[in-house]
């Protein structure tokens, strides 16, 4: 296989878009008719998040060898095979009759939907010219940060207007468009298939490996990171995933190839993404959390604010794809995680007296910010690679953004469901009952909404109580958006690794 994608580049452009868009919005959507499914199906409510666990689990297991498979069937095959996959098993998913059946479509989904996201950005990289990179990754960023912003809004409308099944069903004609598309449009003249013998040793390890490790991050905070099951999981991930790394160096043929992070600015890249990952979805996660936990917004409100902050990236997206063959992409890159820190700087500033603007500005500072950092890393870590080996670069580099995400989500996670009872404990402490400020504050509570009540004397402290319960959570809150703010402008350390790309070269054979 040499890579070579030939073809409509306006067409093909059209064709991958519309596939990872899917996909991504895919990831984000089905979170708000969580609540519709859980009633729908009368399931606990400590069991629905398989809804969304069965998709990430497979979704991270088939990333990492999207390089194998598009060497073993050409980029052409596999893409409209993966969209083929994501399409029937969409259709399945809203035809689901009981908690399981969905589950396991849902994994089958993401089985689809995993392959099609790093091979659409394969594919753009191998049609455009290297000169054209920075638009290409402006494109395919366009996709990967406004499909999670969108999930929730599309997902609340389609509930307010049919039902939950519609979350699944909408993908379905748009698959059907997509995969015939794709089979007209996506051409590839030179593709040879590779004849390698198949790793099943490595696809094993690493299959068991990244289930039980993306089992573990999704389940630890709702079963309990000291329970039996977690820690034999946590146990299992490391063995396997262990011996994994140690077969894939020593393999002739490896499924995934390893070796690709001797290329410094590859390697750095990476490590950029993966806390870029982390902070995307520690953030959207709290940031929603917030909203709905103190300032009490309904999911359709929620996803608004996500919509309203998110439109400015159609046109900062391909503003930055222009300007990063022009401007040295490592200064757009310092200043997006500049601007993407002080976006979380502000979050964790924020009170329950907030109002609708108090809470978006951060979210479009943030917005505006990842297109400063998308577009850059996406071109310095995979640009320079030559076209044989991007495949499998390109998986990778998704993987760790994914794999971020995970790891941040259970991060906060665990740290507000923590903090908020640590903040709550230190509170009450000072609420002893000769502090002067507390038996005024009660005072006027008991003047004012105690005379309504039959019980004067117990509304006082049901009200103070409240008001610690909700100010630990701010804090905890507050507390989480500081951590992964100072966590984040670690990446400018790496900045300093990674190496500004050629604009010709051998990576752009192939490319018209």
């Amino acid at each position: 296989m040499d890579g070579a994608v030939t073809g409509s580049k306006a067409a093909i452009t059209f064709v991958v878009m519309m596939a990872a868009l899917m996909a991504l919005i895919d990831i984000t959507i089905v979170n708000v008719a969580l609540n519709d499914i859980r009633a729908s199906f009368a399931t606990p409510i400590d069991q629905i998040g398989w809804v969304s666990t069965g998709y990430m689990m497979a979704n991270i297991v088939v990333i990492p060898m999207t390089g194998w498979f598009q060497r073993r069937f050409g980029y052409k095959r596999y893409f409209a095979g993966s969209v083929v996959l994501f399409t029937v098993a969409s259709a399945l998913c809203g035809c689901s009759w009981n908690l399981t059946s969905l589950v396991m479509f849902r994994a089958l989904q993401g089985l689809g939907g995993g392959a099609i996201i790093p091979t659409a950005q394969a594919i753009l990289f191998a049609r455009y010219p290297r000169k054209e990179h920075g638009m290409a990754s402006a494109l395919f960023g366009l996709g990967a940060v406004t499909g999670p912003l969108l999930g929730p809004t599309i997902g609340g409308y389609l509930i307010e207007w049919f039902n939950w099944h519609w979350v699944f069903l909408v993908n379905v004609p748009l698959g059907i468009v997509v995969a015939v598309m794709c089979t007209r449009v996506v051409e590839e003249p030179g593709f040879k298939p590779g004849k390698n013998p198949i790793d099943v040793f490595g696809i094993a390890l690493l299959a068991v490996g990244m289930a039980a490790l993306q089992y573990v991050l999704e389940e630890g905070n709702r079963d309990g990171w000291d329970t039996t099951p977690i820690m034999v999981l946590i146990a299992l991930a490391a063995i396997c995933l262990t011996t994994f790394l140690i077969h894939e160096l020593e393999t002739e043929y490896p499924v995934v190839d390893l070796r690709v992070f001797k290329n410094a600015s590859y390697a750095a890249g990476t490590g950029i993404n993966f806390l870029l990952g982390l902070v995307l979805f520690a953030g959207n996660f709290l940031f929603a959390l917030y909203c709905g936990t103190v300032m009490h917004y309904a999911a359709l409100d929620i996803g608004k604010i996500f919509l309203v902050a998110g439109l400015i990236q159609i046109v900062v997206m391909p503003m930055i794809g222009r300007m990063v063959t022009r401007v040295d992409p490592r200064r757009m890159l310092v200043f997006g995680i500049l601007g993407t820190s002080l976006s979380l700087w502000l979050n964790a500033h924020l009170t329950d007296q907030a109002g609708f603007w108090d809470l978006t500005r951060p979210q479009f500072v943030r917005s505006v910010s990842m297109g400063f950092i998308f577009i850059p890393i996406s071109m310095l870590a995979l640009s320079d690679l030559p076209n044989e080996i991007r495949g499998n670069a390109t998986g990778l580099f998704n993987l760790t953004r994914e794999l971020g995400g995970s790891i941040g989500t259970a991060w906060m996670g665990l740290l507000v469901d923590r903090g908020s009872k640590i903040h709550a404990s230190y509170l009450r402490e000072a609420l002893y009952p000769q502090n002067p400020l507390v038996q005024e504050r009660m005072s006027s509570i008991r003047n004012s909404l105690g005379q309504q009540t039959f019980t004067a004397d117990l509304v006082p402290e049901a009200m103070l109580e409240f008001k610690v319960r909700v100010q630990a959570l701010i804090l905890s809150f507050n507390e989480g958006f500081a951590r992964v703010t100072v966590l984040f402008l670690t990446c400018l350390i790496l900045v300093f690794f990674l190496k500004r790309p050629k604009m010709g070269g051998p990576g752009a054979a192939g490319a018209h």
